[in-house]
C-alpha cells in the first residue's frame, strides 16, 4: 500500500543545485524537530515516530519518539519499523541488478517467466514496476481485509488476482498495483535462484551496511507494535496481517537510519550504476504521452524549486515517508506505528523546512510586497483601482469590498504573509499563491493572477479560508 506524500509540486523556477558539506543538526534545530514530532504525535494520537535525516550526504540525525509498543516505554532508534511500499524501490533495484548481469531485460514480457498471468504476452517487466501493467491491485483498501487474517503465498495472490482480466491495456493507464510487484518478486526469485530477501541482503543491504528483515518476522515484544483507530475513538493495538501478504510489494522492516543509508547511495549514485538510478527516477510516459511522475518504484517531482524522489508506505498499523532531495544531498525519513493519521507526512514536511529552509528569494520580494499591500487595502476597506485590470475592477463591486472589509478586519494583523507557490504562467497571466497566518493559528489562502512583470496589474485576488 502507499499513501501520497502531501506535498504540492510547484514545477516552475527550479533552484540551482546546492553543494553542501556534511552539516550537523544544531541544538536549536534538534529542539525544533523534537517539537515538530511531539506536536504531531499529540494532535494525532499516533503513539511513536522514528526520524532519520541526511544532510550533506551524511546521516546527521536519527531519533525515535513516543511509545513503540505496549511493553516498551522508551523509544529506540535501533528498532525496525515496517516500511511497506517504500520497499518497492528495492524490488525495482533487484530487477535492474539482474538486468546488468544479462539475466533478464526490463523490456522482457512477463510471459517469458510466467505465461499463465493475464496479459503476460503484453506486459513488460518495467510496466510491473511503474504500475502501468493493468494487473488488478490485490490490496486497494486502507485496512486489513478479512482474508489477510490467514497466511498466503505469492503464488496464491497471483492465482487469485493476476489471472483476472486486465483493468486496462498495458501502458495506457497508471493504476497502483501491488499485484504487479508480487509478480516482479516472483520473477526475481526465478531468475536469481534464491528467495527475494536473500538476494536483497546479498546484493544491496550487506554492501551498504544495512539491516533489514521481513515484516512477518518483525512481530513480538522485541519490535514496534502497530496501532489503529476507528474514527475519533481510542487508539488500539492493531492485529498484524498473517504471513505472506506484502512480499515484494512491501515486506521490509528496517530502522530509519538504515533506510537513510540507501538514500545516501541514491544521492551518491553508488551500488547501482548512475544510469540505473536515473532510470528509476525518470517519470514513465503512458501511450498518450502523459505522466503522473512515477518512475520505477519511486515518485519524482519538483517542490519549492527542489527536485525530490519520494515514496510512502502503508502496512497494517504502520505508515512511512521517505523523501530524497538529490541536488541538496539531503533526505528525510519518517516512520510511525499507526495507520490512521497523516502525522507521518506532516512531520516529514515540517522537518524538511528545518533541514532545508526555503531561502529568501529577492526575485519575489516586490510582487509579494505588492500582494500584501493589496491585502491590507482590502481588509481596511480601501482600494487603489489603478493596480487592477478591468476584470478585477469588475469583480470588486461595492458588495465584494464590503464583505472583504467586514470579514477580514476583525481578524487583526496577520503574523505572516508568504508566497507558497512559485510563479507559473496560465492564460497570459502569472499565478502566485500566498498563505496568511494569524497569531491564533487561523489561516487564509490567496490565489492571484497578474500581468507579466513585477509591476503587472492584478487580474485576480481571491481570499479564501485556509485549513
Amino acid at each position: 500500500m502507499t499513501r501520497p506524500f502531501l506535498i504540492v509540486a510547484t514545477v516552475a523556477l527550479a533552484a540551482a543545485p546546492v553543494k553542501l558539506c556534511a552539516q550537523a543538526i544544531t541544538p536549536a534545530e534538534a529542539t525544533q524537530i523534537d517539537k515538530i514530532v511531539a506536536t504531531n504525535l499529540a494532535r494525532s494520537g499516533v503513539p511513536s515516530a522514528s526520524v532519520a535525516i541526511v544532510r550533506g550526504g551524511q546521516i546527521v540525525f536519527a531519533k525515535a519518539y513516543g511509545k513503540q509498543s505496549e511493553t516498551r516505554p522508551t523509544a529506540s532508534a535501533d528498532l525496525p519499523y515496517q516500511i511497506a511500499s517504500v520497499s518497492k524501490q528495492f524490488t525495482a533495484a533487484a530487477l535492474q541488478l539482474l538486468e546488468n548481469e544479462g539475466k533478464l531485460s526490463l523490456d522482457d514480457k512477463v510471459a517469458k517467466y510466467f505465461p499463465n498471468i493475464s496479459g503476460a504476452d503484453k506486459i513488460a517487466l518495467r510496466q510491473l514496476l511503474s504500475h502501468t501493467s493493468g494487473l488488478q491491485d490485490y490490496w486497494p483498501q486502507d485496512y486489513s481485509f478479512a482474508d489477510m487474517a490467514k497466511p498466503t503465498t505469492p503464488q496464491a495472490i497471483v492465482d487469485r488476482w493476476a489471472r483476472k482480466p486486465l483493468d486496462f491495456e498495458p501502458g495506457t493507464q497508471w493504476q497502483y498495483s501491488n499485484t504487479g510487484y508480487v509478480v516482479a518478486g516472483m520473477i526475481i526469485e526465478k531468475v536469481a535462484g534464491m528467495p527475494l530477501l536473500t538476494f536483497l541482503n546479498a546484493r544491496i543491504f550487506k554492501p551498504l551496511g544495512m539491516s533489514a528483515i521481513s515484516q512477518d518476522d518483525a512481530i513480538g515484544a522485541a519490535y514496534p507494535q502497530g496501532y489503529q483507530r476507528f474514527a475519533l475513538g481510542p487508539v488500539r493495538v492493531e492485529r498484524p496481517a498473517a504471513r505472506g501478504w506484502l512480499y515484494a510489494a512491501g515486506e521490509l522492516s528496517m530502522t530509519a537510519r538504515d533506510l537513510a543509508k540507501w538514500n545516501i547511495a541514491r544521492i551518491n549514485r553508488t551500488l547501482l550504476p548512475p544510469e540505473d538510478w536515473a532510470e528509476q527516477e525518470a517519470p514513465v510516459r503512458l501511450s498518450d504521452g502523459s505522466s503522473n511522475g512515477y518512475g520505477l518504484g519511486v515518485f519524482a517531482g519538483v517542490a519549492d524549486g527542489r527536485r525530490y524522489i519520494e515514496h510512502s508506505g502503508e502496512a497494517v498499523g504502520f505508515l512511512s515517508e521517505n523523501i530524497v532531495y538529490p541536488d541538496q544531498r539531503a533526505a528525510i525519513t519518517v516512520f510511525v506505528n499507526a495507520d490512521f493519521s497523516d502525522a507521518f507526512a506532516n512531520i516529514a514536511q515540517q522537518v524538511t523546512k528545518v533541514v532545508l529552509p526555503t531561502p529568501t528569494d529577492t526575485a519575489y520580494a516586490a510582487t509579494t510586497a505588492a500582494a500584501r499591500d493589496l491585502f491590507d487595502q482590502l481588509r481596511g476597506g480601501t482600494l487603489n483601482r489603478k493596480i487592477l485590470t478591468d476584470n478585477a475592477n469588475y469583480y470588486f463591486t461595492p458588495i465584494a469590498l464590503g464583505d472583504y472589509k467586514a470579514s477580514l478586519t476583525p481578524l487583526g494583523n496577520p503574523k505572516s504573509f508568504d508566497l507558497v507557490r512559485r510563479p507559473r504562467l496560465r492564460g497570459g497571466f502569472v499565478n502566485r499563491n500566498y498563505r496568511v497566518i494569524y497569531p491564533n493559528g487561523r489561516t487564509l489562502n490567496i490565489i492571484t493572477y497578474s500581468e507579466v512583470g513585477d509591476n503587472g496589474r492584478f487580474e485576480q485576488f481571491l481570499v479564501q479560508p485556509g485549513e
